[in-house]
């Protein structure tokens, strides 16, 4: 997607982003996904959360916020106490009805750029241990399986088992950053 620009979320983006997750549940589910997101159950409260101490991303295309993801430095409650190595990737959507295919994996980029760009050399994630298709598509996208992580936190949910995946980001090739 050639005009897909990426930049920091502000408030006024806030009800947008809960749209696109809440866009992003109902398509999972639509594809037989379940158990991993459902429509309605994160609000603006918690991307302000984010916002205010991590990142929170938006990719937007003619003017429309067409992406998002989150950008942690720390996720104790998957990873348990690290040294300050990782830049931590979670909740990436895309708006699936707006965009071509591969645009998330543009977006997993543009979040890996940003993790070397703040001198951490590992990018990590964690994906429902159940979901066989994500958990494919991140080692498509060239993470490794470092883990499991049984019964972690859920908002507003039970306790759940996820994968866990690391890639490093030490040389990454250049390219469009962050903001563009």
């Amino acid at each position: 997607m050639d005009d897909l620009r990426f930049r920091p979320a502000r408030d006024a983006d806030l009800a947008a982003v809960v749209r696109l997750r809440d866009g992003a549940a109902r398509w999972m589910l639509a594809q037989g996904v379940t158990g991993q997101w459902r429509p309605g159950e994160l609000g603006g409260d918690h991307f302000r959360r984010v916002a205010q101490h991590g990142e929170l991303w938006l990719a937007e295309a003619a003017e429309r916020v067409v992406g998002a993801w989150e950008l942690w430095w720390e996720d104790e409650d998957a990873w348990g106490p690290q040294p300050p190595t990782a830049g931590y990737v979670h909740r990436l959507m895309v708006d699936h009805g707006s965009v071509p295919p591969g645009t998330g994996r543009e977006l997993l980029r543009v979040a890996e750029r940003r993790v070397a760009e703040a001198g951490r050399p590992l990018v990590r994630l964690d994906c429902l241990a159940g979901n066989a298709r994500l958990n494919a598509y991140y080692l498509d996208a060239g993470y490794r399986v470092v883990g499991r992580k049984e019964g972690k936190p859920q908002p507003g949910g039970t306790p759940k088992s996820f994968t866990l995946f690391e890639k490093s980001v030490r040389a990454l090739p250049a390219g469009p950053t962050t903001p563009r």
